[in-house]
């Protein structure tokens, strides 16, 4: 194995975990921000509030996105293990 095949392995790594965790980790944000613009407002200060929303969101976001995300990542895995079973050889 030479030094590029481990960068790319390693950037296509990186570029999958970013992949596959950006869109959970974009709506959480969201969602935390408008609960927490929402309990400014209102002053209401409930911790099931802020931890209540971004539960569902996110399971949401994986009933919708989930086969594509698994997909994407098995996917990714079989293209890593046939590259490595040529790499060795």
């Amino acid at each position: 194995m030479t030094e590029q095949t481990a960068v790319d392995l390693a950037q296509g790594a990186v570029v999958m975990a970013v992949t596959l965790g950006g869109p959970s980790l974009a709506v959480i944000l969201i969602v935390g921000v408008a609960v927490s613009v929402f309990q400014a407002m209102t002053q209401i200060n409930e911790t099931t509030l802020s931890f209540v929303p971004k539960i569902v969101a996110l399971g949401a976001l994986l009933v919708i996105l989930g086969p594509w995300m698994l997909q994407s990542a098995v996917t990714y895995a079989v293209s890593i293990l046939s590259n490595l079973a040529v790499v060795t050889r």
